[in-house]
């Protein structure tokens, strides 16, 4: 019989977060391969006639080889139910990545080995620590030549503040990568290479003294292997699972995600170290899972995911109770009562009617332009979500369509790509009939670009402007058109754009009766 706490406790909600090319998206498709939800993985490089990957389903990530949407994708391995949410690694769409970790209880922290702590890294492990979220690490790209281990580790801990346990070791690096030892088994993992990596690949298992391993690895080789052993064992702490919750403690493992070495190991450690579903924070108190009335949030929105369809998709993480398609709830923000039918599973762009969901859970509901990011749906009508945070742009160009008779698509497509999160839109107050886009990043422009011509056939001017800095206004803004541009948000809030700090600043000095907020008064904007 399925009861709410079994349900729960078998749930798996993560997210993969790295720095661009660490091997995130491909390691998203190797967990597909090994969890049975794909038989044949594709390849991140975009090469004509190749199969692309599950994950990155938008024409302009297959084109470029880069993840630019956050993807979930839900698939069921030895009795736990897996909700991965792949996300963006490039710092334009770190926004996107912030969202989706308010959605997930753990996350995989993927570093090449050859590279170790990057940039980004940083940044998104600073989120998942400021949210408290525990991280596995995988170091990826053995197959290549790699930094020392040792050095590895300590640099991940030095530079993240981090305590590190390795989970498994690796037999060597680069062309000599063999595969992994696991130190909690305590048992050899040898594998062998497929074509492309695209199928599963075949293992050897066997105990750290087999006779036999001199034979497989070479004396050279096993004599490194075990003395890496016995430093680790006698050096390292010990896994400490209430500080690897707690976010004070990363276990780490080690493969290679392009020919499958390692992966299938650390699947099976994942699901059974990732937490189960964990309470969430609202503006009535702490919310846990195990509530029996249902509540809900939309942690992101999603235009023309299926060619079929051409509908809105609004990503919901069940946060507490049993969704059931087609109950009534309240839609919180507005106080309306809605019926959620249309509802269905999510795997990349693909989708399933699904008629039961519980928390960890990610559904699509199908969005007639009624969510925005960080609704609640809830049986409980007072229900909020206490914060859900935007990212303050620093790009602005004035936006127009090239063919003026698709004004009404151009309308569209800006109303739901914004509503996204890909853009974010500022109207001028002077008069003027075309809306000023603003961005985290440059690359945001180029998606957004694409994605109109692409899903709402229409084809764009971008007027690049040198407006650099966005405040929002409390006070009168007419006595500051001198250096600072007037403009409106999306919700008729008075915002102004200054070119640069000593334009904000002198605006400061001058009108010390006005006020210059980096975010609305009612939300939370990240300065990335």
């Amino acid at each position: 019989m399925t009861t709410l706490p079994h349900e729960i406790q078998r749930r798996r909600t993560f997210a993969i977060i790295s720095h661009p090319d660490a091997g995130k998206t491909t390691m998203t498709e190797k967990l597909l391969l090994y969890g049975g939800a794909i038989q044949s993985a594709g390849s991140v490089t975009a090469k004509q006639n190749q199969k692309q990957t599950q994950s990155d389903w938008m024409t302009i990530e297959q084109q470029r080889g880069i993840s630019i949407s956050s993807s979930a994708l839900v698939f069921d391995y030895h009795g736990y139910h897996i909700n991965l949410l792949d996300t963006p690694g490039h710092q334009d769409f770190s926004e996107d990545t912030y969202r989706t970790l308010m959605a997930v209880d753990s996350a995989l922290m993927m570093l090449d080995a050859a590279r170790g702590v990057q940039a980004q890294t940083e940044k998104l492990f600073a989120v998942c620590r400021n949210k408290n979220i525990p991280i596995i690490t995988f170091m990826n790209k053995m197959d290549r030549p790699a930094m020392d281990f040792f050095e590895l580790l300590e640099q991940v801990e030095s530079t993240l503040k981090i305590k590190v346990v390795p989970m498994t070791w690796p037999i060597g690096s680069g062309p000599d990568f063999k595969g992994v030892y696991d130190l909690q088994q305590k048992r050899v993992f040898l594998f062998e290479r497929t074509e492309h990596g695209k199928k599963r690949a075949p293992v050897q298992v066997a105990d750290l003294n087999d006779p036999q391993l001199e034979s497989l690895l070479g004396s050279d080789a096993l004599q490194i292997l075990q003395d890496q052993v016995e430093m680790v064992e006698g050096v390292l702490d010990p896994f400490d699972m209430e500080l690897f919750l707690k976010g004070e403690m990363t276990p780490v493992f080690w493969g290679s995600a392009i020919t499958n070495f390692g992966v299938e190991n650390f699947l099976d450690a994942l699901v059974e170290l990732a937490p189960s579903p964990h309470a969430i924070e609202t503006t009535l108190g702490t919310l846990e899972p195990t509530e029996e009335s249902f509540t809900g949030f939309i942690f992101k929105l999603q235009a023309n995911m299926s060619k079929q369809h051409r509908d809105r998709t609004a990503y919901m993480r069940v946060a507490s109770g049993t969704f059931e398609r087609g109950m009534a709830v309240t839609h919180t923000r507005t106080g309306r009562e809605i019926r959620l039918s249309r509802a269905h599973t999510l795997f990349a762009q693909d989708r399933e009617s699904i008629e039961v969901a519980y928390p960890g859970d990610i559904v699509g509901l199908v969005n007639p332009g009624v969510f925005q990011i960080g609704d609640v749906v809830s049986v409980n009508p007072k229900i909020r979500l206490t914060d859900f945070p935007r990212f303050t742009p620093e790009h602005f160009a004035t936006v127009s369509p090239k063919d003026v008779s698709k004004r009404k698509a151009f309308r569209k497509g800006l109303e739901q790509l914004s509503e996204e999160g890909v853009v974010q839109i500022f109207y001028p107050t002077d008069g003027a009939r075309d809306p000023i886009l603003g961005v985290v990043g440059q690359l945001q422009f180029e998606v957004f670009e694409h994605r109109m011509l692409e899903e709402y056939n229409v084809a764009i001017d971008l007027i690049h402007s040198s407006y650099k800095l966005v405040r929002w206004l409390a006070g009168e803004p007419s006595a500051l058109a001198r250096f600072a541009k007037h403009v409106e948000d999306d919700r008729g809030r008075p915002v102004m754009l200054f070119r640069n700090r000593f334009d904000l600043d002198f605006a400061l000095e001058q009108y010390p009766d006005l006020e210059f907020l980096p975010q609305p008064r009612d939300m939370t904007v990240i300065q990335d």
